[in-house]
């Protein structure tokens, strides 16, 4: 998916607003799919997103989590951990499926499908500049602002 446009989507997202791919064009986006709100490792990474924000921003790019999560349960989970940007809801899998992240995984012995915690670096232009797949929360916020840094040059 590197290199290539990402494909466009609509989503409702918390604010009382729905997002748009299209309309983010002119600004760097990081998308990071992620399994479900207030799970430990879900809760990690987007509270290092959280504590980087400014950097991001600093850097022209803003950042959007996505899971299968309802607006309801996205909105207290935004409140609770004082997410500076907004988290979509994509109950129906629709950019889930555009972005190829739903998985067969093992939890506690049993198959599930589920959300491969999953990155994406989208460029002013449109552009899938990098992605990260299978992601590990250790290191990986960090890793991703170096990488948004090398856009901005």
């Amino acid at each position: 998916m590197s290199d290539q446009p990402a494909p466009d989507f609509e989503l409702p997202a918390t604010g009382g607003t729905n997002f748009r791919l299209a309309d983010a064009r002119g600004r760097n986006l990081v998308l990071y799919f992620y399994p479900k709100d207030n799970t430990p490792g879900c809760t990690t990474e987007g509270q290092q997103f959280r504590d980087l924000h400014p950097e991001f921003a600093r850097h022209g790019c803003d950042v959007y989590g996505i899971s299968r999560d309802s607006l309801k349960s996205h909105e207290s989970f935004r409140t609770k951990m004082a997410f500076p940007f907004h988290l979509l809801s994509d109950v129906e899998e629709t950019a889930c499926k555009l972005f190829d992240v739903i998985k067969m995984k093992n939890m506690y012995g049993k198959k599930v499908r589920g959300i491969e915690r999953s990155t994406f670096v989208i460029d002013g232009e449109g552009i899938v500049r990098r992605e990260w797949r299978g992601v590990k929360v250790p290191g990986h916020v960090q890793e991703v602002l170096d990488f948004v840094r090398t856009l901005a040059k």
